[in-house]
């Protein structure tokens, strides 16, 4: 075996201080990739001059910023469920709210209004009352699939039922059709 003309060199030889600095430099070097990040990809074109007119995003109108045809008197009103989702096909969403009047005492009965705000307006204004306060029901739940409202409801099979137990149980579904809201009732409304 032949001997080496070089000396050997102390840095050849791996010291835990050695592990110590490779591994603070790759730890450096991951937090500042993590730190300078590219610019996110975007879907527009760079040629050309860019249009300062370009759709923004539509937001579904705010039940907080409606005046809800709902008279509760010296109680506040409450908006208790919402669903949002473009129900007429205008590209624009529309709300969905369930509402009730505060009351100390029984089980109020809720409205269920539709909420749509136009483009060039600066408040949401009601479109449609799905369900009146006067039909004395409760909604239990509330979904916006496919363009339709459907609603599980609680009611009353007479005036003379008290408010605080309902004894029907029946669901309900709407859709636009022709300028206006059809609501269509799945057969066999139940007994509570």
């Amino acid at each position: 075996m032949q001997q080496s003309a070089v000396p050997e060199l102390a840095h050849t030889h791996t010291r835990p201080i050695h592990w110590v600095a490779t591994a603070t430099a790759v730890a450096g070097v991951v937090a500042l990739s993590s730190v300078l990040q590219p610019n996110p990809a975007t879907a527009a074109q760079a040629s050309g001059p860019q249009s300062h007119n370009a759709p923004a995003t539509v937001t579904a109108p705010d039940p907080a910023d409606v005046d809800l045809p709902l008279d509760c008197g010296p109680v506040k009103m409450l908006v208790v469920k919402k669903a949002s989702g473009d129900l007429d096909g205008d590209g624009r969403p529309e709300t969905v709210v369930v509402a009730h009047c505060d009351a100390p005492m029984g089980t109020p009965p809720d409205a269920v209004y539709v909420l749509t705000q136009a483009a060039d307006a600066k408040k949401p204004r009601v479109v449609a009352t799905l369900i009146n306060p006067k039909d004395r029901t409760t909604v239990t739940s509330l979904t916006l699939t496919d363009a339709t409202v459907s609603a599980d409801l609680l009611g009353y099979s007479s005036d003379s039922v008290p408010s605080c137990c309902p004894d029907v149980k029946t669901s309900a579904k709407w859709q636009w059709k022709n300028g206006a809201f059809v609501r269509s009732t799945p057969a066999g409304a139940q007994s509570v």
